[in-house]
């Protein structure tokens, strides 16, 4: 009896989108320098780390090339990245599909349960995009923001990441796109 053969699966080319205030905003916040001494106000970070302990550290990548096949979310914390030296890297985004409850229908999709327990509606493979983060800024990401990298073209780099303690342990959901969709995407800039 011969093996059933796996489909290949579909390669879906992103063009990047420079992350700005005005087009990063249904995922989050852009934050850039401003002087010292302003006052707290919008163009701050609007974080919420309040469900358990801060966690800020430098994480090294390695070997993040330009494309990827699955996504993650956070849904109970923003989460901050930004390279350190301001070299350009590339996050592949959906915005946040959470739902209050097992019921609710958002855009008629079907409901899954994550491990963590909240619902959310998969993340639709025609609704991703990617952006391009260039110079000295980071990116602020919305609770529930689904999120594919930091990836770059250089062969490593440093990045500072502010999230809770435990975020990859308790609240970690990822999609497969490859394996539930047949897509896998690939950022050509």
């Amino acid at each position: 009896m011969e093996a059933k053969r796996e489909e290949e699966p579909r390669v879906v080319t992103l063009r990047p989108v420079e992350a700005t205030p005005e087009s990063f905003a249904p995922f989050g916040q852009v934050i850039a320098a401003s002087p010292d001494g302003d006052q707290f106000g919008p163009h701050d970070a609007q974080l919420d780390l309040s469900r358990g302990i801060p966690r800020f550290y430098i994480m090294r990548l390695e070997s993040r090339p330009l494309k990827f096949s699955s996504i993650t979310h956070h849904a109970s914390v923003t989460q901050c990245l930004g390279s350190i030296g301001g070299q350009d890297w590339y996050l592949g985004v959906a915005k946040p599909s959470i739902l209050d409850g097992a019921t609710e229908q958002s855009g008629g999709g079907t409901a899954v349960q994550s491990r963590a327990g909240h619902f959310y509606l998969p993340p639709d493979p025609s609704e991703v995009c990617v952006f391009r983060v260039s110079g000295p800024k980071f990116l602020k990401l919305h609770a529930g923001t689904w999120h594919a990298g930091p990836l770059f073209k250089a062969d490593a780099v440093d990045f500072y990441n502010l999230e809770l303690s435990n975020t990859n342990v308790v609240d970690h959901t990822t999609h497969y796109f490859k394996k539930q969709d047949g897509v896998t995407f690939v950022i050509e800039d």
